[in-house]
Parts: structure tokens; sequence; C-alpha cells
């Protein structure tokens, strides 16, 4: 049985952001990268953690993202603030734009931080987690690279297309949901791929778009939306407001521009930020009335969203992030060889 060696979240989150650096980013950017990568390890969320950083290098090596790009931040007296990312990652760019989203939000009882020009890889509920900090509701929505068919298609066509929602709580955990409007996530199938087992049923087709179990022809084939024709269309949803709208790259787009989906994809993102007291005008306390609800949830024996994750965070605050001896020695070449070590 393998070791496992437990990492305080410190050391591992300067491991990561040293990796970044070493691989040309800014101080800033590593450092938003590695907070957002430990944030998945945190939470047991392992397809968003350190095994993002083999992906993000190497897209950092094919040229399709820039390594030391920094975000310039734009706003005026309206609702949206914008970040154009430079070409390079986006929680770099979310950090950026951050301040001033939770500003105009405050101002005018909702924003939206509109990110462009930025190769995305993370899972979002990190995201809307910074904005429930702050009092805020959010809703945060991004295309992906043509990876899923629409419902009754047999060709990839749209993106995995996530989508989290955040609201605050009294408590010292929000209100989250953060899924893909696939039925799975490229990294989960990508996870089975290298465990060498089957994906459930219903998952995917495989290229010539006959249903498959095998992840090896779900990878080269196309996953399906969640829901059948409902997650089809949410996932529409998200190709429009967060692509076409904000004039970014569509799931296809992103694709043709990658001519690989072995790299991460590059293409815009949406986050929209509600102050709940704002939108209430005093009628009541909106908190105090979603609490009832949530405890109804709970009452008849049923599990909020995100409890899994908050209690992994718990134990990782605790005793650290548990690694095997295997993603230790991964976090060891790659801080070694930096690039280099994914050619």
């Amino acid at each position: 049985m393998s070791q496992i060696t437990h990492v305080p979240l410190a050391r591992l989150e300067q491991t990561v952001t040293d990796i970044f650096v070493r691989a040309g980013m800014t101080a800033e950017g590593a450092a938003a990268m590695a907070e957002t990568i430990v944030a998945g390890e945190r939470d047991a969320c392992k397809s968003h953690g350190i095994y993002r950083i083999e992906g993000c290098l190497r897209t950092i090596r094919a040229g399709k993202v820039r390594a030391g790009a920094v975000p310039v931040l734009t706003t005026d007296s309206s609702a949206i603030v914008r970040v154009d990312a430079a070409g390079g990652y986006g929680p770099g760019a979310f950090r950026c734009g951050l301040p001033a989203l939770i500003e105009r939000t405050r101002a005018l009882g909702l924003a939206a931080l509109v990110i462009n020009d930025c190769t995305h890889f993370s899972a979002l509920w990190h995201e809307v987690e910074a904005l429930t900090d702050a009092g805020l509701a959010a809703l945060a929505m991004c295309p992906s690279y043509a990876t899923v068919a629409p419902a009754g298609g047999i060709r990839p066509l749209l993106g995995t297309n996530p989508m989290a929602f955040g609201w605050p709580r009294p408590g010292p955990t929000p209100y989250v949901f953060d899924f893909a409007t696939s039925v799975t996530a490229r990294g989960e199938i990508e996870l089975h791929r290298r465990a060498g087992t089957p994906l459930p049923e219903g998952q995917a087709l495989d290229a010539e778009g006959h249903p498959t179990t095998d992840p090896e022809a779900a990878l080269a084939g196309a996953m399906l939306p969640f829901g059948g024709h409902k997650g089809s269309a949410i996932a529409t949803m998200i190709e429009l407001l967060a692509g076409a709208m904000i004039g970014d790259f569509n799931s296809s787009e992103a694709l043709d521009w990658l001519g690989t989906t072995a790299l991460l994809p590059r293409h815009g993102e949406l986050i929209l930020a509600f102050d709940p007291a704002r939108f209430a005008g005093g009628r009541a306390d909106p908190l105090a009335r979603a609490e009832g609800l949530l405890d109804a949830i709970v009452g008849q024996g049923a599990r909020l969203p995100s409890q899994r994750r908050f209690e992994a965070r718990v134990r990782a605050r605790a005793d650290g992030v548990a690694l095997t001896e295997a993603e230790i020695a991964l976090l060891d070449r790659l801080l070694r060889d930096g690039s280099d070590a994914v050619a």
C-alpha cells in the first residue's frame, strides 16, 4: 500500500506557487493558481487538485497560454466589471476583478464580472465562495471546449460548461453547488482512464456515436449532457451567456483554436453577484428566510450540496492534505524540472 503523507496546506500552496513561478508566471498569478489547486485538494476534489498542474504546464509549453500575463481591469459607472486576462489563466484574472465586483454589487445591488481571453482549468465553487464570504450571492459559468454531444446528437458540440451558485449563510460554510452540465466532468473520465476502470453507463458515446463505458473511447468520442434535453438546454444557455454575450469563444471555437483536447480550454467567464439585502428591500431578512428553507431540507434527512467538501476541508485544515508517494514524487519532479517535466 502506498504511504500517505499529510502536507500542511500552507506548505503545499507554497510548493505549487513555486512550480508555476518556475514555469514563468508572475508571483501573483502563480499564487492565484496555487490557491485554486490546493483548494481542490483541501476539499477532496482530486480531479481539480494537483492532477491539474501537468495540464497547466503542458498548455504553457505549447504556447496556448501566456505564463507571464498580467490581467487588466476596466470599470465604469455601470454594473459590468471587465477583466482582460491577456491570454493568461483564469484564477489571476478573477482575483484581479474580485474587489471591484464586490464594490459594484454593494453599490448597485447586482453586478457582473466579465473575464475575457482566459484559459480555464478549475472548479467554479472556489470563485462563488469568495463572494459568499463577502455576504453576497453569486452565479458563475463558463463554456469549455466541444466534448459534449447535444441531446439527440452524436458529435461533440457543447462544452462540459460548468455552473456554480453560492448563497451566504451565518455559519462557517455557505450553500454552494457546482456541477458540469455534462453527466460527468472530463477530469473524472481521465481519472477512470488512469485507473483502468470502466465508466458508469449513460455517460459517453464513442467516436461512432455509440454508447460506451470505455474511458479511452469516451475521450475520443463525446460525453452526454446530464438530464437529457434539460442539461443540453442549460449547456446551450451557458454558451450564449458566457460565450456569445461577452464576445468570447464558444466551446466549438475554443476547440478549433486549440486543435486538441490535450490542452486546457481558452474562452471567457461570467460571474454574476447579488446583494440579498438590497433585493429584499427591507421586506424581510433574506438570510433568515433562507435558513428556514435549508433547515427544512436537512430536517428531512437530506444532505446539502458541498457538505462532503466542507467536511474534508475541516480535516485538511487540522491534519493537512493527504498525498500519496506518487503525488509527492510528481510535485518534486515538477518543482525540479518545471515545464520540461511535461515535454
